[in-house]
Protein backbone atom coordinates (compact mmCIF):
# COMPACT_ATOMS: atom_id res chain seq x y z
CA UNK A 1 0.00 0.00 0.00
CA UNK A 2 1.24 3.49 -0.84
CA UNK A 3 2.33 5.52 2.16
CA UNK A 4 -0.41 8.15 2.54
CA UNK A 5 1.83 11.03 3.56
CA UNK A 6 3.59 13.85 1.71
CA UNK A 7 4.79 17.43 1.77
CA UNK A 8 2.79 19.43 -0.78
CA UNK A 9 3.43 22.87 -2.23
CA UNK A 10 1.73 24.58 -5.17
CA UNK A 11 2.74 27.40 -7.48
CA UNK A 12 2.75 31.10 -7.28
CA UNK A 13 0.77 33.97 -8.81
CA UNK A 14 0.63 33.48 -12.61
CA UNK A 15 -0.57 36.21 -14.97
CA UNK A 16 -1.41 34.04 -17.97
CA UNK A 17 -2.47 35.08 -21.46
CA UNK A 18 -1.55 36.95 -24.63
CA UNK A 19 -0.38 40.50 -24.01
CA UNK A 20 0.30 40.06 -20.29
CA UNK A 21 3.93 41.16 -20.79
CA UNK A 22 2.51 44.69 -20.57
CA UNK A 23 2.11 44.03 -16.83
CA UNK A 24 5.81 43.45 -16.18
CA UNK A 25 6.45 46.77 -14.43
CA UNK A 26 3.32 46.34 -12.32
CA UNK A 27 4.45 42.85 -11.34
CA UNK A 28 7.82 44.21 -10.22
CA UNK A 29 6.14 46.86 -8.10
CA UNK A 30 3.79 44.26 -6.60
CA UNK A 31 6.82 42.30 -5.37
CA UNK A 32 8.60 45.39 -4.04
CA UNK A 33 11.22 45.53 -6.80
CA UNK A 34 12.35 49.03 -7.80
CA UNK A 35 15.81 48.25 -9.22
CA UNK A 36 15.47 44.99 -11.15
CA UNK A 37 18.29 43.14 -12.86
CA UNK A 38 16.86 41.55 -15.98
CA UNK A 39 18.65 38.21 -16.44
CA UNK A 40 18.57 36.48 -19.81
CA UNK A 41 20.89 34.34 -21.94
CA UNK A 42 23.33 35.36 -24.65
CA UNK A 43 21.14 34.07 -27.44
CA UNK A 44 18.13 36.13 -26.37
CA UNK A 45 19.95 39.31 -25.36
CA UNK A 46 19.63 40.96 -28.78
CA UNK A 47 16.03 39.90 -29.32
CA UNK A 48 13.70 42.92 -29.58
CA UNK A 49 11.51 41.56 -26.78
CA UNK A 50 14.34 42.20 -24.30
CA UNK A 51 14.84 45.79 -25.39
CA UNK A 52 11.09 46.34 -25.32
CA UNK A 53 10.78 44.89 -21.81
CA UNK A 54 13.62 47.05 -20.50
CA UNK A 55 12.16 50.15 -22.14
CA UNK A 56 8.73 49.45 -20.67
CA UNK A 57 9.89 48.98 -17.09
CA UNK A 58 12.16 52.02 -17.32
CA UNK A 59 9.31 54.11 -18.71
CA UNK A 60 7.29 53.05 -15.69
CA UNK A 61 9.94 54.52 -13.39
CA UNK A 62 11.93 51.40 -12.51
CA UNK A 63 15.73 51.51 -12.67
CA UNK A 64 16.43 48.33 -14.64
CA UNK A 65 19.75 46.84 -15.75
CA UNK A 66 20.56 43.90 -18.02
CA UNK A 67 22.74 40.83 -17.42
CA UNK A 68 22.94 38.36 -20.31
CA UNK A 69 26.22 36.46 -19.84
CA UNK A 70 24.42 33.13 -19.36
CA UNK A 71 25.32 29.90 -21.18
CA UNK A 72 22.78 27.48 -22.60
CA UNK A 73 23.54 25.35 -19.54
CA UNK A 74 24.05 27.93 -16.77
CA UNK A 75 27.17 27.40 -14.68
CA UNK A 76 28.26 28.37 -11.21
CA UNK A 77 30.50 30.99 -12.79
CA UNK A 78 27.51 32.44 -14.67
CA UNK A 79 25.66 32.78 -11.38
CA UNK A 80 28.68 34.42 -9.74
CA UNK A 81 29.01 36.95 -12.58
CA UNK A 82 25.31 37.66 -12.38
CA UNK A 83 25.63 38.20 -8.66
CA UNK A 84 28.42 40.69 -9.23
CA UNK A 85 26.23 42.54 -11.75
CA UNK A 86 23.34 42.56 -9.28
CA UNK A 87 25.53 44.06 -6.57
CA UNK A 88 27.04 46.64 -8.94
CA UNK A 89 23.53 47.71 -9.93
CA UNK A 90 22.44 47.73 -6.28
CA UNK A 91 19.50 45.66 -7.44
CA UNK A 92 16.68 44.66 -5.15
CA UNK A 93 15.24 41.88 -7.30
CA UNK A 94 15.51 39.93 -10.53
CA UNK A 95 13.44 39.65 -13.70
CA UNK A 96 14.30 36.15 -14.98
CA UNK A 97 13.43 36.36 -18.68
CA UNK A 98 13.85 33.56 -21.22
CA UNK A 99 13.99 29.79 -21.42
CA UNK A 100 14.90 27.34 -18.69
CA UNK A 101 18.55 28.42 -18.59
CA UNK A 102 17.71 32.08 -18.04
CA UNK A 103 15.03 31.27 -15.49
CA UNK A 104 17.28 28.90 -13.54
CA UNK A 105 20.17 31.38 -13.59
CA UNK A 106 18.00 34.32 -12.61
CA UNK A 107 16.47 32.45 -9.70
CA UNK A 108 19.91 31.28 -8.51
CA UNK A 109 21.33 34.83 -8.73
CA UNK A 110 18.46 36.23 -6.68
CA UNK A 111 18.84 33.43 -4.16
CA UNK A 112 22.59 33.12 -3.69
CA UNK A 113 24.11 36.57 -4.21
CA UNK A 114 23.59 37.90 -0.71
CA UNK A 115 24.17 34.63 1.15
CA UNK A 116 27.26 34.02 3.31
CA UNK A 117 27.90 30.55 1.88
CA UNK A 118 28.92 29.47 -1.65
CA UNK A 119 26.28 28.33 -4.13
CA UNK A 120 27.06 24.60 -3.86
CA UNK A 121 26.36 24.68 -0.12
CA UNK A 122 22.68 24.83 -1.05
CA UNK A 123 22.61 21.76 -3.27
CA UNK A 124 19.34 19.86 -2.86
CA UNK A 125 20.71 17.25 -0.48
CA UNK A 126 19.11 16.67 2.89
CA UNK A 127 18.17 19.96 4.56
CA UNK A 128 20.89 22.09 2.97
CA UNK A 129 18.32 24.73 2.08
CA UNK A 130 18.02 25.55 5.78
CA UNK A 131 21.56 26.96 5.66
CA UNK A 132 20.27 29.95 3.68
CA UNK A 133 19.21 33.21 5.31
CA UNK A 134 15.64 33.80 4.03
CA UNK A 135 15.95 37.55 4.60
CA UNK A 136 18.75 37.68 2.01
CA UNK A 137 16.79 36.02 -0.80
CA UNK A 138 15.68 38.61 -3.33
CA UNK A 139 12.32 38.43 -5.12
CA UNK A 140 11.98 37.18 -8.70
CA UNK A 141 9.49 37.96 -11.44
CA UNK A 142 9.72 35.22 -14.08
CA UNK A 143 8.94 35.63 -17.77
CA UNK A 144 9.17 32.34 -19.72
CA UNK A 145 9.80 32.41 -23.47
CA UNK A 146 9.77 28.64 -24.01
CA UNK A 147 7.28 25.95 -23.04
CA UNK A 148 9.34 23.13 -21.58
CA UNK A 149 11.11 23.33 -18.24
CA UNK A 150 8.41 25.16 -16.30
CA UNK A 151 11.17 26.66 -14.17
CA UNK A 152 8.99 29.73 -13.69
CA UNK A 153 6.83 27.77 -11.24
CA UNK A 154 9.68 25.86 -9.57
CA UNK A 155 11.60 26.22 -6.33
CA UNK A 156 14.93 25.02 -7.70
CA UNK A 157 17.58 25.73 -10.32
CA UNK A 158 19.74 23.26 -12.23
CA UNK A 159 23.26 24.72 -12.39
CA UNK A 160 26.32 23.10 -13.96
CA UNK A 161 29.36 22.57 -11.74
CA UNK A 162 32.09 22.72 -14.39
CA UNK A 163 34.84 21.55 -12.06
CA UNK A 164 32.96 18.37 -11.15
CA UNK A 165 31.39 17.98 -14.63
CA UNK A 166 27.90 17.50 -13.29
CA UNK A 167 24.65 19.35 -12.85
CA UNK A 168 23.60 20.27 -9.33
CA UNK A 169 20.10 21.15 -8.17
CA UNK A 170 19.98 24.24 -5.94
CA UNK A 171 16.79 24.36 -3.88
CA UNK A 172 14.98 26.68 -1.51
CA UNK A 173 11.23 27.21 -1.09
CA UNK A 174 11.73 30.97 -1.49
CA UNK A 175 13.38 30.53 -4.89
CA UNK A 176 9.84 30.27 -6.26
CA UNK A 177 9.18 33.41 -8.33
CA UNK A 178 6.71 35.75 -6.67
CA UNK A 179 4.88 36.49 -9.93
CA UNK A 180 5.00 34.82 -13.36
CA UNK A 181 4.17 36.68 -16.56
CA UNK A 182 3.10 33.80 -18.82
CA UNK A 183 2.51 35.41 -22.20
CA UNK A 184 2.34 32.80 -24.97
CA UNK A 185 3.04 35.47 -27.58
CA UNK A 186 6.65 35.49 -26.36
CA UNK A 187 7.03 31.83 -27.40
CA UNK A 188 5.95 32.32 -31.03
CA UNK A 189 9.46 32.91 -32.36
CA UNK A 190 10.79 29.60 -31.02
CA UNK A 191 12.17 27.45 -33.89
CA UNK A 192 10.39 24.18 -34.68
CA UNK A 193 13.22 21.92 -33.46
CA UNK A 194 13.46 23.77 -30.15
CA UNK A 195 9.67 23.82 -29.79
CA UNK A 196 9.73 20.04 -30.19
CA UNK A 197 12.59 19.52 -27.73
CA UNK A 198 11.15 21.70 -24.97
CA UNK A 199 7.66 20.33 -25.56
CA UNK A 200 8.94 16.79 -25.10
CA UNK A 201 10.71 17.99 -21.96
CA UNK A 202 7.34 19.13 -20.64
CA UNK A 203 5.95 15.68 -21.46
CA UNK A 204 8.84 14.00 -19.62
CA UNK A 205 8.01 16.02 -16.49
CA UNK A 206 4.34 15.09 -16.66
CA UNK A 207 5.01 11.40 -17.35
CA UNK A 208 7.67 10.97 -14.69
CA UNK A 209 5.55 12.83 -12.14
CA UNK A 210 2.56 10.65 -13.00
CA UNK A 211 4.52 7.41 -12.57
CA UNK A 212 6.48 8.50 -9.47
CA UNK A 213 5.55 6.30 -6.50
CA UNK A 214 4.79 8.98 -3.89
CA UNK A 215 1.31 9.88 -2.66
CA UNK A 216 0.33 13.20 -4.21
CA UNK A 217 -3.11 12.97 -5.87
CA UNK A 218 -3.15 16.65 -6.89
CA UNK A 219 0.16 16.31 -8.74
CA UNK A 220 -0.99 13.06 -10.32
CA UNK A 221 -4.11 14.72 -11.71
CA UNK A 222 -2.19 17.72 -13.01
CA UNK A 223 0.33 15.40 -14.71
CA UNK A 224 -2.48 13.66 -16.61
CA UNK A 225 -3.85 16.98 -17.86
CA UNK A 226 -0.35 18.17 -18.75
CA UNK A 227 0.27 15.04 -20.82
CA UNK A 228 -3.09 15.49 -22.54
CA UNK A 229 -2.24 19.07 -23.51
CA UNK A 230 1.08 17.93 -24.99
CA UNK A 231 -0.73 15.21 -26.94
CA UNK A 232 -3.30 17.63 -28.30
CA UNK A 233 -1.12 20.66 -28.97
CA UNK A 234 2.60 19.94 -29.44
CA UNK A 235 2.33 18.79 -33.08
CA UNK A 236 0.36 21.94 -33.91
CA UNK A 237 2.87 24.18 -32.14
CA UNK A 238 5.69 22.61 -34.17
CA UNK A 239 3.78 22.69 -37.46
CA UNK A 240 2.12 26.10 -37.00
CA UNK A 241 4.54 28.24 -34.96
CA UNK A 242 2.23 31.28 -34.87
CA UNK A 243 -0.78 29.33 -33.59
CA UNK A 244 -1.42 31.16 -30.33
CA UNK A 245 -3.85 28.54 -29.02
CA UNK A 246 -1.22 25.83 -29.41
CA UNK A 247 1.45 28.04 -27.86
CA UNK A 248 -0.76 28.88 -24.89
CA UNK A 249 -1.67 25.27 -24.24
CA UNK A 250 1.96 24.18 -24.43
CA UNK A 251 2.94 26.94 -21.98
CA UNK A 252 0.28 25.62 -19.61
CA UNK A 253 1.46 22.03 -20.17
CA UNK A 254 4.99 23.09 -19.26
CA UNK A 255 3.80 24.69 -16.05
CA UNK A 256 1.67 21.63 -15.29
CA UNK A 257 4.73 19.39 -15.56
CA UNK A 258 6.85 21.56 -13.30
CA UNK A 259 4.02 21.78 -10.79
CA UNK A 260 3.45 18.03 -10.85
CA UNK A 261 7.05 16.91 -10.61
CA UNK A 262 7.30 17.81 -6.95
CA UNK A 263 5.82 14.30 -6.72
CA UNK A 264 9.12 13.15 -8.21
CA UNK A 265 10.95 12.55 -11.47
CA UNK A 266 12.85 9.44 -12.48
CA UNK A 267 15.36 7.71 -14.71
CA UNK A 268 14.84 10.01 -17.72
CA UNK A 269 16.18 12.93 -15.71
CA UNK A 270 18.68 10.85 -13.75
CA UNK A 271 20.37 10.01 -17.08
CA UNK A 272 19.73 13.33 -18.85
CA UNK A 273 21.48 15.35 -16.14
CA UNK A 274 24.90 13.65 -16.41
CA UNK A 275 24.64 13.33 -20.19
CA UNK A 276 23.91 17.04 -20.49
CA UNK A 277 26.73 17.93 -18.12
CA UNK A 278 29.28 15.77 -19.95
CA UNK A 279 28.29 16.30 -23.57
CA UNK A 280 26.34 19.56 -23.70
CA UNK A 281 23.28 18.07 -25.43
CA UNK A 282 19.99 19.95 -24.93
CA UNK A 283 18.23 18.68 -21.82
CA UNK A 284 14.79 18.41 -23.37
CA UNK A 285 16.15 16.55 -26.37
CA UNK A 286 17.86 14.04 -24.08
CA UNK A 287 14.64 13.42 -22.18
CA UNK A 288 12.77 13.01 -25.46
CA UNK A 289 15.21 10.37 -26.72
CA UNK A 290 15.37 8.53 -23.40
CA UNK A 291 11.60 8.52 -22.80
CA UNK A 292 10.50 5.22 -24.39
CA UNK A 293 13.55 3.31 -23.14
CA UNK A 294 12.81 4.37 -19.56
CA UNK A 295 9.12 3.52 -19.90
CA UNK A 296 10.06 0.02 -21.08
CA UNK A 297 12.58 -0.41 -18.26
CA UNK A 298 9.93 0.62 -15.72
CA UNK A 299 7.30 -1.71 -17.18
CA UNK A 300 7.11 -4.02 -14.17
CA UNK A 301 6.11 -1.17 -11.86
CA UNK A 302 3.89 0.99 -14.07
CA UNK A 303 1.58 -1.32 -16.04
CA UNK A 304 -1.51 -0.49 -13.99
CA UNK A 305 -0.89 3.26 -13.93
CA UNK A 306 -0.13 3.25 -17.64
CA UNK A 307 -3.50 1.64 -18.38
CA UNK A 308 -5.25 4.48 -16.55
CA UNK A 309 -3.17 7.12 -18.34
CA UNK A 310 -3.84 5.54 -21.74
CA UNK A 311 -7.58 5.66 -21.11
CA UNK A 312 -7.37 9.31 -20.02
CA UNK A 313 -5.46 10.19 -23.18
CA UNK A 314 -7.90 8.27 -25.36
CA UNK A 315 -5.19 6.10 -26.91
CA UNK A 316 -6.11 2.62 -25.73
CA UNK A 317 -5.70 0.72 -22.53
CA UNK A 318 -2.12 -0.07 -21.58
CA UNK A 319 1.58 0.68 -21.53
CA UNK A 320 2.10 -0.57 -25.09
CA UNK A 321 -0.37 2.06 -26.29
CA UNK A 322 1.43 4.78 -24.30
CA UNK A 323 4.73 3.66 -25.82
CA UNK A 324 3.30 3.61 -29.33
CA UNK A 325 1.94 7.14 -28.84
CA UNK A 326 5.29 8.43 -27.50
CA UNK A 327 7.17 6.92 -30.44
CA UNK A 328 4.70 8.32 -32.95
CA UNK A 329 4.82 11.77 -31.33
CA UNK A 330 8.62 11.79 -31.42
CA UNK A 331 8.59 10.94 -35.11
CA UNK A 332 5.93 13.55 -35.87
CA UNK A 333 7.83 16.40 -34.22
CA UNK A 334 11.22 15.31 -35.55
CA UNK A 335 12.98 13.94 -32.46
CA UNK A 336 15.78 11.40 -33.17
CA UNK A 337 15.36 7.84 -31.94
CA UNK A 338 18.80 7.27 -30.38
CA UNK A 339 21.37 9.04 -28.24
CA UNK A 340 24.01 8.36 -30.89
CA UNK A 341 22.02 10.53 -33.32
CA UNK A 342 22.22 13.55 -30.98
CA UNK A 343 25.98 13.25 -30.50
CA UNK A 344 26.31 11.19 -27.32
CA UNK A 345 29.33 8.86 -27.50
CA UNK A 346 29.49 5.36 -26.05
CA UNK A 347 32.84 5.72 -24.31
CA UNK A 348 31.77 6.49 -20.72
CA UNK A 349 28.85 4.19 -20.07
CA UNK A 350 30.02 3.12 -16.60
CA UNK A 351 30.70 6.70 -15.52
CA UNK A 352 27.31 7.94 -16.70
CA UNK A 353 25.60 5.02 -14.97
CA UNK A 354 27.29 5.84 -11.66
CA UNK A 355 26.33 9.50 -11.99
CA UNK A 356 22.72 8.54 -12.73
CA UNK A 357 22.45 6.46 -9.56
CA UNK A 358 23.63 9.47 -7.55
CA UNK A 359 21.33 11.97 -9.27
CA UNK A 360 18.47 13.19 -7.00
CA UNK A 361 15.91 12.29 -9.68
CA UNK A 362 16.80 8.61 -9.35
CA UNK A 363 15.26 8.42 -5.90
CA UNK A 364 11.69 8.67 -7.22
CA UNK A 365 11.92 6.38 -10.22
CA UNK A 366 9.26 3.65 -9.89
CA UNK A 367 12.05 1.04 -9.75
CA UNK A 368 15.28 1.59 -7.82
CA UNK A 369 17.76 1.05 -10.65
CA UNK A 370 21.38 0.29 -9.85
CA UNK A 371 24.40 1.23 -11.95
CA UNK A 372 24.08 -1.92 -14.07
CA UNK A 373 20.46 -1.04 -14.84
CA UNK A 374 21.40 2.50 -15.87
CA UNK A 375 24.26 1.18 -18.00
CA UNK A 376 21.82 -1.14 -19.80
CA UNK A 377 19.38 1.74 -20.29
CA UNK A 378 22.11 3.99 -21.65
CA UNK A 379 23.33 1.33 -24.06
CA UNK A 380 19.80 0.61 -25.27
CA UNK A 381 19.18 4.30 -25.95
CA UNK A 382 22.50 4.59 -27.78
CA UNK A 383 21.64 1.69 -30.08
CA UNK A 384 17.87 2.18 -30.41
CA UNK A 385 17.20 -1.22 -28.87
CA UNK A 386 13.53 -1.19 -27.90
CA UNK A 387 11.67 -4.50 -27.41
CA UNK A 388 9.49 -5.46 -30.36
CA UNK A 389 6.35 -5.06 -28.23
CA UNK A 390 7.05 -1.34 -28.08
Amino acid sequence: MTKLTGNWNYPTSIRFGPGRIAELADACRATGIARPLLVTDRGLADNPMIAEALAAVRAAGLDAALFSDIASDPTGDDVARGGAALKAHKGDGVIAFGGGSSLDAGKAIAFATLQDRPLWAFEDVGDNFKLADPARILPVVAVPTTAGTGSEVGRASVIKDEDAQLKRIIFHPLMLPRIVIADPVLTIGLPAKLTAAVGMDALSHNLEAFFAPGYHPFARGIAVEGARMVKDWLPTAVREPANIEARANMLAASQAGATAFQRGLGAMHALAHPLGALYGVHHGLLNAVLMPYVLVANRGAIEGEAAYLARCLGIGGGLDEVLAWVLALRREVGVPATLAEVGVPADEVARVARMAVEDPSAGTNPIAFDAADYAALFEAALAGALPKAA
